[in-house]
């Protein structure tokens, strides 16, 4: 955009999304003005580079902005957009103005159903050690830089593309990547199908001298491939029993080296040809999953041209995303850990689980905060068999997201049902504590040498992270004094 004479209203501009595109355009010189249900960390950094922060929403909050944007979680009925559409103001989703922000420069697009922001954050290091001084939107705030959003000076532009409502569609990008495709936002989709069409239209909008990498380990994504009609390159894990070690560019000789993983890295120029070894890769983050979104990361840094030396001191520089497996607390020997995490679908859970107990020989407590009743709703099932690897489940009550409740579901219910599977599928010590505050009563009384807490969930169960991190710290201090 050019015309920085505009002034710019976000409704719900709180949201990782929201927050990331205003501070791009708060760095760029725009007037910016935005509004939340409630005040955060993200609005008060906002406030503090010069927006205009309103806490709640009403329609004299759209008074002097001549575009207004919005979450996809902002319904019509909210006043402020029905102020915007009486007054004759234009309102775009977020995705559009994303859109516009990566116009003039050369835009990466990582998609897909769960490992976006890693991904996309590991990419963003391998950019910048090469020395591109990448733009960054991404939705998870990154321990390098203490954001979600760097404005940078180089060419290319790295952005999370969100299928949630179907909009990523908007984004002009030349490279992207697709992590995975799996069923969630059905209540935008209805079906695991129409998620399908959608990934199809996004890869199908990139040009053709662009590409899109691939992850062929995924069902979803191989259902996919023979629909795709751009380049594309793929990638996966050579001794994943999902594909044949086919792929373009595969990890190899995984091991588990600390909290991390150490790899090799195969390649080739083109379909036929055979693969060679391009060299060694670790990263910092546990478990299969990350290594499948560095390889991503890894396949377009080489279709850039990148050398492969450059790409892998990169990926070593990368140190995490905030609430992807965050060690919030540890004791001095390393023997006792808070974590964060973000995963709210059964396939995030069950690998952030995995990934714990691949290098965890301890017991493992984990907390489960449900995000949506529509979503614990329509993966019910897959959720009662995600916890294997836990010693011990905690759920909590149900993190509406501003869903009104469904009648029968309930964290109760599922607490019930997941003690109810077999030994094989997931623990027996499982229990529905209800608040946030009982959970944490319960971990205290019980968190010792050689426990990990996992506190897993996208709503407000990261407050319970802090909360035993700030309480352990204390209690070692006390120790020590």
């Amino acid at each position: 955009m050019r015309n920085k004479r505009l002034n710019l209203h976000f409704i719900g501009i709180g949201g990782i999304g929201m927050s990331a595109i205003a501070e791009i355009l708060l760095t760029q010189g725009y007037s910016v003005s935005g509004s939340d249900a409630a005040a955060s960390d993200q609005t008060e950094r906002l406030r503090e580079l010069g927006a205009k922060i309103s806490v709640g929403h009403a329609a004299e909050n759209v008074t002097g902005a001549q575009v207004v944007v919005r979450s996809s979680a902002i319904r019509p009925a909210n006043p402020e957009w029905v102020e915007a559409r009486r007054l004759g103001i234009p309102v775009i989703p977020r995705a559009e103005m994303l859109g516009e922000l990566m116009r003039g420069k050369v835009g990466i697009a990582v998609s897909g159903t769960h490992g976006k922001t890693t991904s996309s954050s590991m990419l963003g290091a391998i950019l910048s050690h090469a020395g591109n001084d990448p733009t960054l939107v991404i939705g998870g705030k990154l321990n390098s830089i203490g954001t979600n959003a760097k404005l940078g000076g180089g060419e290319f532009v790295v952005a999370e593309a969100d299928e949630s409502d179907g909009s990523f569609h908007h984004l002009p990008a030349t490279y992207a990547i697709v992590t995975n495709i799996d069923a969630d936002h059905l209540d935008h989709f209805g079906t695991l199908s129409a998620i399908e069409d959608a990934f199809v239209d996004f890869v199908g909008r990139i040009p053709f001298y662009g590409v899109t990498a691939v992850c062929i380990d995924d069902p979803g994504v191989s259902r996919c491939l023979p629909r795709f009609t751009k380049p594309i390159v793929t990638y996966g894990i050579f001794d994943s029993a999902e594909h044949d070690g086919s792929a373009d560019f595969l990890a190899a000789s995984l091991k588990v080296d600390g909290m991390g993983t150490a790899f090799q890295v195969l390649g080739r120029q083109g379909p036929g040809l055979p693969h060679q070894l391009l060299g060694h890769a670790r990263v910092s983050v546990p478990g299969r999953h990350n290594v499948q979104n560095a390889l991503g990361a890894i396949a377009i840094a080489m279709r850039l041209d990148l050398p492969f030396e450059t790409i892998a001191a990169g990926l070593a520089r990368y140190d995490g995303v905030r609430r992807r497996f965050d060690v919030r607390w540890k004791n001095k020997t390393g023997t006792q850990l808070v974590v964060d995490d973000y995963g709210h679908h059964p396939v995030e859970v069950s690998a952030t689980i995995t990934s714990a107990r691949a290098f965890w020989p301890g017991r493992i407590i984990t907390v489960f905060q449900p995000h949506r009743y529509s979503r614990t709703r329509n993966c019910f099932q897959d959720f009662t068999r995600a916890f294997k690897g836990s010693d011990r489940v905690l759920i909590t009550d149900i993190y509406s997201a501003g869903e009104d409740p469904i009648p029968g579901v309930d964290a109760a219910s599922l607490a019930q049902a997941i003690s109810q599977t077999g030994p094989q599928a997931g623990p027996k010590d499982t229990r529905y504590v209800g608040s946030l505050e009982a959970a944490r009563k319960e971990v205290l009384a019980e968190f010792h040498d050689g426990d990990l807490v996992l506190c897993l969930g996208a709503g407000s169960v990261t407050r319970l992270a802090a909360e035993l991190a700030a309480i352990m710290q204390s209690r070692a201090q006390d120790l020590q004094e």
